[in-house]
């Protein structure tokens, strides 16, 4: 399969229908910005991608692991752990922990090394003794990038990862995310309103009327 992401038929709802029988594919080095409007399902799309919300109809494919959620225990465990990088629209850090302790979480699970290069660009390299609650809520969305990105992964989830920061960062925070998918053959699938934002990826996608139309 020379697909990173693949998903096929895909249909869900909750108490209405979100989206029925969509498809997308992701090659790498690829990016895919999903706009739409506020309840469209962008994120539950995201979570479906993120093995953490099965769909009711279809088939996910993630770096040549077929249809993951039939996957074992096991299979999951390493699909999460060194293939995925999810960026939520919250931070989720370890708030007892400081900046260097929450990066060195993602070392320990996927046995890479912090790249200080990335903080000093991410603004971030003079945090690394404070507590996360001493950071500005820029910082902090900062640094959860960066926790995801010294994983390592080959496929990046983010569910508007610049919402908390001013344009200029927004701008350079995905300048880095897109060089990061190319240096190191990744994918990335991005839920956002900014349409600015959305223009920087390879491909853009418009959920709307229950179904994904590509505009780019």
């Amino acid at each position: 399969m020379e697909y990173l992401v693949e998903m096929c038929g895909v249909s869900h709802k909750f108490d209405v229908m979100l989206y029925d029988d969509i498809a997308m594919r992701l090659k790498p080095t690829q990016s895919l910005a999903i706009l739409g409007a506020s309840g469209s399902g962008k994120s539950t799309i995201l979570n479906h991608l993120s093995t953490l919300l099965p769909p009711q109809k279809g088939q996910i494919n993630l770096a040549h692991l077929h249809d993951i959620y039939s996957l074992s225990e096991k299979q999951l465990l390493h699909l999460r752990q060194k293939i995925l990088g999810i960026i939520f629209q919250t931070h989720y850090l370890f708030r007892g922990f400081n900046v260097m302790q929450n990066l060195q979480i993602a070392e320990l699970i996927a046995h890479t090394q912090i790249d200080m290069e990335m903080l000093e660009e991410f603004g971030i390299a003079h945090t690394l003794k404070q507590q996360i609650g001493e950071l500005s809520g820029g910082q902090q969305q900062r640094l959860s990038i960066a926790r995801v990105l010294t994983k390592q992964p080959k496929i990046l989830l983010a569910d508007e990862p610049t919402g908390n920061l001013d344009k200029d960062t927004a701008m350079s925070i995905m300048s880095y995310l897109l060089s990061y998918v190319k240096k190191h053959e990744a994918a990335l699938v991005l839920a956002t309103h900014d349409k600015e934002i959305a223009e920087l990826c390879t491909h853009i996608v418009l959920l709307e009327n229950k179904t994904l139309n590509q505009i780019k």
